[in-house]
Parts: structure tokens; sequence; C-alpha cells
């Protein structure tokens, strides 16, 4: 490379994730095919449009590979439409809402601070400023038991037009059939943010929305998936052509979905990276992948219990998923930030993060996210999660005493040198 100041970024970010562990529940590491694809020269090409009905021509590749993208994630997730070209996740939210929901229209989603995500009507969002939220949260943060009376109630009070399930910091799993049954009664449409578990729901290890009656799946394509950085919106009706308006009914949902990404939302996808993510979903078909799903729950709820021995107070008291999230400051007096910022200096790399009424700011808040996705990705089992809860313990216990959390670092790193990053 040419660009020595970004060839040594990268090496040392290379150096970085090679050395330390990734717990950031989100993250993950791709293979070096899913890397290929995002390198390749498909990031030369215009393709606004879909297969078959471009506006630029030289499409003959680019519309295969679109189209092996489609067909490889409606295989995986047992939907009628796939459209793969969003760029992330929030833009994928974005252009669903829009395709059923006017500007002013009501959605009822998961409160932030019970688990939920920016995107689903936290104010400082520019979905917020669209459309109108209102919010279902935890019935027992002791369970994770969503207060499914409560939604209800909201439900038929507000009549949204749409009813969001999803996450990003709730440990438990949802029931999709009460939610939809609900979303029936009040003639909604039934979305649901599978950004997190799409890994787990393509594995087979945790149940998949559209069995339940769901209409719409949003997700990326990375974290639990291990693809490249993106989004996919996954969707039940007939599929028809993108480039003339349907009726705006449930049925003709995937249509009205592809022409809200395109030309609603969004320019040129990448095709680079449509690339990568058909090969990642390529990936996800074979029996390893499954193993490799099963294996990221055991890790998370052997990690969940090794945690809860060493004194975490953690939400929920346990995990059903990837994901655990701690609060740090009923179990040690601190804030998530310093936990945050302590494990990094010995290669434990997780996120502060709110949790449910959390009496500290969002910046300082009192817990801590992390989960098994990743270091999972690099072949740990349940018999190393009782060493990383020891280091998380001990590293916190030890926190300014920079000569232990030394020690502690060169620990982490020896042990890394046994599990390398994908090849």
């Amino acid at each position: 490379m040419k660009d020595k100041l970004i060839e040594g970024l990268i090496k040392a970010e290379e150096k970085r994730q090679r050395e330390g562990l990734e717990l950031i529940p989100s993250e993950n590491y791709v293979s070096q095919d899913v890397l290929a694809a995002m390198g390749s020269v498909f990031t030369n090409k215009y393709s606004e449009g879909f297969p078959g009905k471009r506006y630029y021509g030289g499409q003959e590749n680019t519309d295969q590979v679109e189209q092996l993208a489609i067909d490889r994630a409606k295989k995986l997730f047992g939907s009628d439409h796939a459209n793969v070209q969003p760029h992330a996740g929030a833009p994928a939210n974005i252009a669903s809402y829009a395709a059923w929901a006017d500007p002013g229209d009501t959605i009822l989603g998961m409160d932030l601070s019970h688990g939920g995500h920016l995107t689903h009507g936290h104010p400082v969002t520019l979905a917020a400023k669209i459309w109108r939220f209102v919010r279902y949260g935890m019935k027992d943060v002791e369970t994770g038991e969503i207060d499914y009376e409560q939604l209800r109630e909201v439900a038929l009070k507000e009549k949204p037009k749409i009813i969001l399930a999803g996450f990003s910091a709730y440990p438990r799993e949802l029931d999709y059939a009460k939610m939809a049954a609900i979303g029936k009664e009040v003639n909604a449409v039934m979305m649901a943010d599978m950004a997190h578990i799409a890994g787990l729901i393509a594995g087979g290890v945790l149940a998949n929305p559209f069995d339940h009656g769901f209409h719409v799946i949003l997700t990326t394509t990375h974290k639990t998936l291990r693809g490249p950085r993106g989004g996919m919106i996954l969707s039940k009706g007939k599929v028809g052509n993108p480039l003339k308006a349907p009726e705006k009914t449930i049925e003709n949902l995937p249509t009205l979905i592809d022409r809200t990404v395109f030309p609603g939302f969004q320019g040129g996808p990448l095709m680079n990276m449509i690339a990568a993510k058909a090969v990642a979903f390529g990936e996800a078909q074979q029996p390893e992948f499954r193993e490799y799903a099963k294996q990221i729950v055991k890790n998370a709820k052997k990690l969940a219990d090794e945690l809860m021995k060493r004194g975490f107070k953690l939400i929920t008291n346990g995990t059903d998923n990837h994901l655990i999230l701690a609060d740090v400051h009923t179990s040690f007096g601190i804030d998530g930030k310093i936990v945050e910022e302590t494990l990094d200096k010995i290669g434990l790399t997780l996120n502060k993060n709110a949790i449910p009424d959390d009496p500290l700011p969002p910046f300082r808040p009192s817990g801590i996210r992390l989960g098994t996705p990743a270091m999972t990705t690099r072949g740990l089992k349940e018999e190393h999660m009782g060493l990383i809860a020891d280091w998380m313990l001990q590293a916190i216990q030890a926190r300014g005493d920079d000569k232990k959390l030394n020690t502690l670092n060169n620990e982490v790193k020896e042990f890394c040198q046994a599990f390398p990053l994908p090849t």
C-alpha cells in the first residue's frame, strides 16, 4: 500500500484484534472470503435499480451477484423476498417504516432503556421526527419477561400502524406468537428487528418470527450472521415489479419495501458489499454454521453463570441468546465507562450500556454489555468462560493498578495466540 499512514493503522488494528478478545456482542470476525469480496472490483460499479431492471449498462455480473444474495437470504430465513441493498441497519429500519407508515403514524417499539434500539423511536433520531413512537418494556427485569398486557393495552389505545419486535441489549427471547396475535387484533404490520440475532435464527437456535405471523424482518448482515457491515430487509408477500407502484396492501410489502429502498431512500447499492453478503449467506447455509450458532449460546449461558458466581449482577439473571447485560454499579459501585476503559487495558473489549431505569447518565451508565459471537468464531468453548470472568473481575478489582493490569494484559495476549483470527 502506498499510503503508509493507513497501512500502519491497518496493521495496528490487526494486532489489536489478534492480541485481544472482542466481547462486544454486535461485533464479529469475517472470513477471508468475505474480506476478499469486500475488496473486489465490484466496488467500481454503479448499479441503481434491481437485477434485470438497472439504470446503467454493464450489469451482467452484478445482476448475478445480487440475485445470489437474494436467493441465499430467502433460503436462510424462509422469506418470500429479500432486499439486500440497505447500506446499514438504520437505513433498513427507516426504509421499512416508510414502506408502510405515513409521516405522523404511530409505531410501537421496545423502550431503549429496556433493551430497544435508538432506531426504534428514540427522540434524538430522524425516525422520531417522522413517526410517532410509543413504547413497551419489561414487566420484570429479574426475569426479562416482557409486559405483554401493557403492550396490548398500548396497541389497543394507540392503534399503531407497525408493531416492532427487536432489541440491542435484551438477553432473553421474545414471544413472537403473542406479539403477532396483538398485531392482528389491531391490524398492525409486524416487523422484527433481528440485527443482533439473525445468525442465531439462521443457525436454528432461536425462533424465526416468520414462523409466528410476522410480515417483515429487518437485520444487519454482520454481528451473529458473520458477514460484511450492511443491512437487509426480508419480507413475506407477493414480489412484484419494483418499477411499478403497487396497491398499498400487506401482500404487496416486498414491492413496497423495494421501492422505498430505491429510489425512495438510497441511490446506488454497494455491490462489493452485496457480493460479500452473498458469500456470508452461503457460509451460513453450511452445517458447521449451525454448530457455531449453538456454541455462541452455550458460551453465553456459561459466561453468564461464571460472572454471577463472581458477584456480577446480571439484568434478567442470565441470557437466552448471545448477549449479557451486567449492572456493575450495583455489583461494584462503579459505572460502566470505568469498566470499559479498565478492560480495554487488558485486551478485553466490551461497551458501557444503560440498564433499565438507570440512575446514572448515558455516557457513564450503570451497565456493561458483552457477548460471545466473536470469541466463538475464534474457537473458544464453555471451558474458557470461567477464565474470562476471572480476568474481568481481577481487572475491576485492580483498576488503577497499572502493574497488575499489564500482567493481566500479557495473560490475555498469551491466551489469544492459541485462538487465531479466521484465515
